[in-house]
């Protein structure tokens, strides 16, 4: 698989990113994983959390540096940076994985015993298929996806309880997870890249991004959410396949109820056990 340069060593010599043509405020350059130090910096990421305007004025530079936006979450109640687990030496490449294929395997292992007929309603066992794209975005996805990480760095939730604006190396968005090894999915997929396969379509489908990263949780922002509750169902069939919290755990806990709240959502969380 070919690879970016990474930019992120030379902040190690030059902190503010002037050479890259930033204004770094000042930061930390993570390489540390499970496996201990790798052989370059993972990612970098602010010592002050994000501020509305944050993502704006620095995602776009970055971008043009090489290095992608992401809010990640380091709240101390959580364990910070300290607690999270990075293992990018047992992450494949999202581009050898299809996306249809990993979602109809997760569907078929998730409905094989015939028990969430109800839940899965109007669905059976047998994967529907992926949702269809829609025809035009409602948003820019890197607009929609600065107004996301406003809203996340405005009002602390229980999905990112604090969020630090972090810059990595990746090509897309939905590669992001795997450029870091993010591990937040690990008791339901243990390689990351088979998620970000996902994430690879649903940004070429409905414009989504990769806004917030914590322990266990994602958020991606949304600019061409379903906009009726046919459509809003196939979608919530992949976020079932991809999440299946999402509907057994959450506040709705069939498929046609959490159908409706993503008519018109302009963000999707996902958070694994």
């Amino acid at each position: 698989m070919a690879t970016l340069p990474n930019p992120l060593p030379r902040l190690a010599t030059d902190p503010s990113g002037r050479s890259l043509g930033l204004q770094l405020p000042p930061g930390r350059l993570v390489d540390l994983t499970y496996d201990g130090p790798w052989h370059e910096p993972l990612l970098w990421h602010a010592q002050k959390p994000a501020a509305p305007g944050t993502w704006m004025a620095l995602g776009a530079p970055a971008a043009r540096a090489g290095l992608l936006p992401v809010l990640v979450d380091l709240a101390a109640s959580r364990g910070g940076m300290a607690d999270w687990v990075l293992l990018p030496g047992e992450t494949s490449y999202p581009g050898d994985h299809d996306a249809e294929d990993v979602l109809a395997e997760y569907w078929e292992e998730e409905t094989e015993d015939g028990e969430l007929a109800e839940e899965i309603d109007p669905f059976g066992d047998r994967w529907p298929g992926l949702a269809p794209a829609h025809a035009a975005l409602c948003a820019d996805p890197d607009t929609r996806a600065a107004q996301v990480a406003d809203v996340l760095a405005r009002d602390p939730g229980p999905e990112v309880e604090q969020a630090h604006l972090a810059l990595v190396p990746a090509r897309r968005s939905a590669d992001i997870p795997a450029a870091i090894g993010w591990t937040g999915p690990v008791n339901y997929e243990s390689d990351v890249a088979r998620i970000c396969a996902v994430l690879r379509s649903w940004e070429d489908r409905f414009g989504i991004r990769v806004v917030a990263l914590g322990l266990d949780t994602l958020v991606v922002s949304v600019a061409a959410p379903p906009t009726t509750q046919e459509d809003a169902e196939a979608v919530a069939a992949e976020h079932f396949a991809f999440c299946p919290d999402n509907v057994l755990q959450g506040e709705r806990d069939t498929l046609r109820g959490y159908a409706k709240d993503l008519i018109g959502a302009p963000a999707w969380t996902f958070w694994w056990d």
